[in-house]
């Protein structure tokens, strides 16, 4: 690749037989990422008129009249262009964040810097940074996951709905749309939540629905009903229920002449899905449907 290619590429000044030779290149891949990364961020503002009215003024009044100055000026844009992409370059290294995504009836463990582990529930996403870990340990969470935190500095999980912080211990967090709770299984956890400050010790919950909050019993076993295969619900109203069913297997839930508001006590396997139909149609007197992906739910007397 000619050396003046890069130049020539960012002024557009390349033509369509150099610009095809350009992109074939090797370096023509990373390139294209920096000036992608570059157009979001502000360059720095600078009069190139000024500058060179300056530049006139101290030194070029006192020179023979006999160099052109078009070509400085296409220089300086040049070099501010390439001065935006190496700032472009440093700002898209140290700003990119890890992250990890699981889609609907898949689960993920991840394993942070400090060997602090995340196991995430299905259709969950997390967030953080490896390069400043040690300076910020913090976790943006979508979702669902259980948290086994070593000990050490300040550790948060950052949601829409709130902020949990410990110091080392293990804890679950659920941040699904109008639905939020965080449940202490070790150590204590710090939830913020509207401002408001509350302190879990272990074996107690937090847990807020459509901005209420509610009051809840203490959780049964050392981990998570999900991370049994199971999942378990006390007083929870049934669209939530059926919106974890489509998680856990992956299908499309809908219902009629039901009020998804009734509040369901009870539990379903997640590994079996009409046994799951099952374990939720007979405390909530309901009957169902499956064709193909989809699950209809039902009252007994709708006619069919």
């Amino acid at each position: 690749m000619q050396e003046n290619y890069l130049a020539k590429w960012l002024s557009g000044e390349l033509s369509e037989e150099e610009l095809r030779e350009f992109q074939n290149s090797e370096e023509y891949a990373s390139y294209q990422k920096l000036k992608e990364a570059s157009s979001r961020l502000a360059a720095p503002e600078f009069d190139v008129d000024l500058a060179l009215q300056r530049l006139k003024d101290e030194h070029i009044d006192n020179a023979p009249k006999v160099i052109t100055l078009n070509p400085f000026r296409k220089f300086l844009r040049v070099a501010a262009v390439i001065a935006v992409l190496l700032a472009g370059s440093y700002f898209y290294v140290n700003t990119l964040n890890e992250e990890v995504t699981t889609d609907f009836a898949e689960r993920s463990e991840v394993v942070l810097p400090d060997n602090s582990e995340i196991f995430l529930n299905a259709d969950s996403h997390i967030s953080y940074s490896k390069k400043n870990w040690d300076n910020k340990r913090n976790v943006d969470l979508e979702g669902e996951a259980f948290f086994k935190v070593a000990k050490g500095k300040k550790f948060t999980v950052s949601t829409d709905q709130g902020t949990v912080s410990v110091l080392g211990t293990q804890f679950n967090v659920e941040n699904r749309k109008g639905f939020f709770e965080v449940t202490c299984y070790e150590g204590l956890v710090s939830v913020t939540h509207n401002n408001n400050e509350s302190k879990l010790p272990a074996g107690s919950s937090f847990l807020v629905i459509n901005g209420k909050i509610i009051k809840t019993g203490s959780p049964d076993g050392t981990l998570p009903s999900w991370m049994n295969n199971e999942s378990n619900f006390e007083s929870i109203p049934l669209k939530y229920v059926f919106a974890e069913l489509e998680r856990q297997f992956n299908v499309k839930v809908s219902s009629k002449n039901i009020d998804i508001n009734t509040l369901f006590t009870g539990s379903f396997n997640n590994t079996d899905l009409n046994m799951a139909l099952k374990s939720i149609s007979t405390p909530s007197q309901t009957q169902y449907k499956i064709e193909g992906d989809n699950v209809l739910f039902y009252a007994g007397n709708t006619p069919q």
